[in-house]
C-alpha cells in the first residue's frame, strides 16, 4: 500500500509524497478504528488518532488510503447508468455497506514508481472489480505477470475503452482525510462517454467477490438518486465519492443528467 507521508494543497492542486507500507500493519492498527467506534470503544483511537492535530500529521502516523470512484456509463437512451455496490461481508473494509465501484486501496502491483499514479489504481480496479481480471487481486497472492496492465493482457471492455481518445474520462473530484479511519481518500469519477460501450459490453460487466450485489441508477431519475444519497448504509468514503461525483456529473453531463444539486457546508 502507498502510505502518505506529506501532503500540501494550493490553487486547486494536491501534491504529496508516499512510501510503501504493509497492509498487515494497517489491518492490525488503523483499520480497527471504525470497528472501535461501532463497538463504543476508543482505546486504540486514543493511542493512534486522539485529536484533529494527529489527523493532519500524516507523516507521523500510518496514513494509507484509496481511490473510491463513481462510475457512470453513457447509454443509448440518453442517460448515464451509475454503478453502486453493496460490499461483501468477506471484505476487510466497509463490509456490508454501500460503496461506489471501483473502490480500492492505492498501492503498487509490481512497479512501485509507475503505479503511484492515481489513475493506475483506478484502471486496475476497473479491470479487477468489473471486467473479470481476478489475477489483479493482490489479496490472493503476488502478481506473476511482469506487466499486468500491458495492452495485450487487457480485458476486451478495457481494450475497447483505451482504443480511442474521449471514450473514457477519469477525473479526481476531491481529496479528504477520513476522520473515522485516518485514511486519505482521493475521490474519483470514471465516465464512459461513448454509448456504444454499453451496447457492446454492458452484458459483460460483473462485480467480483468483493461485492454482494451491484445496483444501477439512471442519472435522469432524480428521485431515485436522492433516495440513494439518503440511504444510511453508505460507507463514509463511499458517500464522499458519490456526492463529489454527482456534483461533477451535473457540470459535464448535459442533457443526460437530471441530478440533485450538491452543496457543502460546515456544521
Amino acid at each position: 500500500m502507498y502510505r502518505l507521508v506529506d501532503v500540501s494543497m494550493a490553487s486547486g492542486v494536491v501534491e504529496g509524497r508516499v512510501e510503501v507500507a504493509s497492509f498487515v500493519d494497517y489491518a492490525l492498527t488503523m483499520d480497527v478504528l471504525e470497528r472501535e467506534v461501532t463497538a463504543g470503544r476508543f482505546e486504540l483511537r486514543r493511542a493512534l488518532l486522539p485529536d484533529l492535530a494527529s489527523v493532519f500529521d500524516v507523516g507521523g502516523r500510518l496514513c494509507v488510503g484509496g481511490v473510491p470512484a463513481l462510475c457512470a456509463i453513457a447509454r443509448p437512451g440518453g442517460d448515464y447508468v451509475v454503478l453502486v455496490q453493496e460490499r461483501s461481508r468477506q471484505v476487510v473494509n466497509a463490509a456490508g455497506r454501500l460503496a461506489v465501484i471501483p473502490k480500492g486501496f492505492h498501492g503498487p502491483l509490481n512497479d512501485v514508481r509507475a503505479d503511484v499514479r492515481l489513475v493506475a489504481t483506478v484502471l486496475r480496479e476497473l479491470e479487477e472489480e468489473l471486467f473479470g481480471r481476478g489475477e489483479l487481486d493482490s489479496t490472493t497472492g503476488g502478481v506473476r505477470a511482469a506487466a499486468p496492465m500491458h495492452p495485450d493482457r487487457l480485458s476486451a471492455p478495457m481494450r475497447w475503452l483505451m482504443g480511442a481518445p474521449k471514450r473514457l474520462r477519469v477525473e479526481c473530484t476531491g481529496f479528504g482525510l477520513n476522520l473515522v479511519s485516518g485514511n486519505y481518500e482521493f475521490a474519483g469519477l470514471v465516465v464512459v462517454e461513448d454509448e456504444r460501450f454499453w451496447e457492446e459490453f454492458g452484458g459483460s460487466i460483473e462485480a467480483n467477490w468483493e461485492s454482494a450485489g451491484l445496483m444501477l441508477y439512471s442519472t435522469r431519475d432524480a428521485d431515485s438518486m436522492k433516495a440513494l444519497i439518503a440511504d444510511d448504509r453508505w460507507s463514509n468514503e463511499g458517500l464522499f465519492a458519490l456526492l463529489l461525483g454527482v456534483r461533477r456529473l451535473r457540470e459535464i453531463g448535459g442533457g443526460r443528467v437530471e441530478l440533485p444539486a450538491v452543496k457543502w457546508g460546515v456544521g
